[in-house]
């Protein structure tokens, strides 16, 4: 019996309660006498299939991949300082200060075998359902979109790690025991061709009875991030950081995935504009309206059945004492990129602001920062070093802290109404791609494209939507500094700094060298003194092999075709 009949067998079997719920009837054959066409030529299966593979998504949610916890990646970079430092919780600042401890022969930032599991049942699932499926063209058409969505995302991950991988597009190729990678520009291509037969093939909506499925926005908006990245690499790689044959993507593309990109995006807000997609009027709404048109793919959660722990993992000490984990907590770096409400920057250096340096900010801060006396579930935070429950504790000093080591906690995403996360888990959803996201791709590839006009449009929509002025940025390099400023803010917690870090190629220069750091309040008078205090006691690593994350030793020696990235 083969692998995939196998897992369709048991998927059937272990679903047989639900499907008699909902009357479905299902024709199912002695398991000696499985078959292919037995097996495809049933729509139930096809779709407890399809469904089956959706939970790749859960692999991702909350920014846990590829470390293990939640943001993990963003405390790799400046917005986020993971308070542990033992492995396990701390393990993201072992690697953000010993770059030594990626390599070949470890576990960490590998996707590898999952990745190509699910790519292999993605490949049968539309083999199957092309040859034997007793469905309509546009039904299977439709299928198809959903499976190469998900490889499509499943091969994004593996680019994003490691350039230039091995492409699977059908199952007659797995009779080969020995595969080669691909150039990293014919990767990209590869995916991009995934999401626009997705964008081709799949529906506006789904009803309701089956949301949560990938639609047509959702992959205009991951096609859009596709040609993002690979027009990056275009512009900055340059064959600068590895020698590698196979990795890099042609300079001379660079423009032509810029408006690629750009329409992509375009695709999305022509959709906004029909009314399937919109900014929330209020930031902080977005991650816990369940019906959100902010959100183009989502993962939803539902108590007792499906729930998650990030409450848990990031709420202050005192929402749950001694069980509180407090992973992360936001730097110094990121409290301070927050604007006024008037539009203008923050600066410790106007006396005004330092003097209440938590006023009158953007509304961006209030709903993403915990800080000193934030009302919170009806108290107000102590987060002075004098305050032993959940104020300031210098990092190193213990090695579990299950506090602030930086004076701050994440509000982003925490869920102000649970009170019994720690019985209860927590339901509020992940949202993978929103609206804004691409708003601000369509704003960097015009401002690539040296669109001004129109890069500025759709940055001040997000700007706006936070109760800020127009951007001044005029030219090309403003208005690229002001992307940059805009995706650190809008998008922190959510997974995408160290990533674009990583193909603006400033990975090696911001996250190497260098100790991110907290502020140590205290009180003085009438008000307090705020102390910068470096939250790392190493310098941070980020060395340019870092690129390019190296193919695990044992993938080598299991394919005879495979070669190791030059550099590793």
């Amino acid at each position: 019996m083969s692998k995939i009949i196998s897992i369709i067998k048991n998927t059937v079997l272990a679903a047989g309660v639900v499907m008699l719920v909902e009357g479905c009837e299902v024709d199912i054959m002695p398991t000696s006498r499985y078959s292919e066409e037995s097996t495809w030529s049933n729509p139930a299966n096809i779709e407890l299939y399809i469904a089956e593979n959706y939970n790749e998504f859960q692999r991702f949610k909350f920014g846990t991949f590829p470390i293990g916890y939640d943001n993990a990646t963003d405390a790799l970079t400046d917005i986020m300082k993971y308070t542990s430092t033992v492995s396990g919780n701390g393990t993201v600042n072992i690697l953000a200060t010993d770059a030594s401890r990626v390599n070949a022969a470890g576990p960490q930032l590998n996707y590898w075998q999952n990745a190509y599991a699910r790519i292999r049942r993605l490949n049968e699932f539309i083999d199957g359902i092309n040859k034997y499926g007793k469905i309509d063209d546009a039904a299977k058409k439709q299928y198809e979109g959903e499976a190469r969505f998900i490889r499509g995302y499943v091969y994004f991950w593996l680019v994003k790690l490691h350039g230039s991988v091995i492409l699977f597009d059908n199952i007659n190729q797995y009779g080969d025991k020995a595969h080669e990678r691909s150039s990293e520009e014919d990767c990209w291509k590869f995916i991009a061709a995934d999401f626009q037969f997705a964008a081709d093939n799949l529906p506006a909506q789904w009803p309701t009875t089956k949301t949560g499925r990938a639609t047509k926005g959702a992959a205009f908006g991951m096609l859009a991030r596709t040609w993002l990245y690979a027009a990056s690499i275009a512009e900055y790689d340059k064959k600068q950081f590895n020698a590698d044959e196979l990795t890099g993507v042609s300079a001379a593309n660079a423009q032509t995935y810029y408006q690629n990109a750009a329409t992509a995006a375009q695709a999305v807000i022509d959709m906004a504009s029909q009314g399937y997609y919109a900014l929330e009027s209020n930031f902080a709404s977005t991650f816990y309206n369940k019906n959100t048109k902010e959100a183009l793919f989502k993962i939803d959660f539902v108590s007792p059945q499906l729930k998650h722990t990030y409450d848990q993992g990031f709420a202050p000490p005192n929402d749950a004492p001694g069980q509180c984990l407090v992973y992360g907590v936001p730097t110094a770096q990121l409290v301070d990129e927050f604007e006024m409400k008037d539009g203008t920057k923050f600066l410790w250096s106007n006396s005004t602001q330092a003097a209440n340096p938590y006023a009158n900010r953007e509304s961006r801060f209030y709903a993403s920062i915990l800080y000193n006396n934030a009302m919170w579930k009806g108290r107000a935070l102590n987060t002075t070093a004098a305050n032993t429950q959940e104020g300031f504790a210098e990092y190193g000093v213990s090695t579990e802290p299950r506090r602030t080591v930086t004076g701050y906690y994440a509000k982003k995403m925490l869920d102000s109404t649970n009170t019994t996360f720690i019985v209860n888990g927590s339901t509020q959803q992940w949202i993978e791609m929103r609206y804004a996201e691409v708003l601000l791709i369509h704003a960097e590839a015009m401002t690539k494209l040296n669109n001004i006009s129109a890069a500025q449009q759709s940055l001040n929509k997000v700007r706006n939507r936070a109760g800020l002025p127009n951007t001044n940025a005029s030219t090309t390099e403003q208005m690229m500094e002001a992307v940059e400023h805009e995706r650190k803010v809008e998008l922190a917690f959510e997974g995408h700094r160290y990533w674009d870090l990583r193909r603006w190629r400033k990975a090696h220069t911001l996250l190497n060298g260098v100790r991110f750091s907290g502020h140590r309040i205290t009180p003085a008078g009438a008000g307090y003194n705020y102390e910068v205090v470096n939250c790392d006691n190493a310098n941070r690593q980020f060395t340019p092999a870092l690129y390019y994350i190296p193919i695990p030793t044992t993938e080598l020696q299991n394919n005879q075709g495979l070669t190791q990235i030059k550099g590793w």
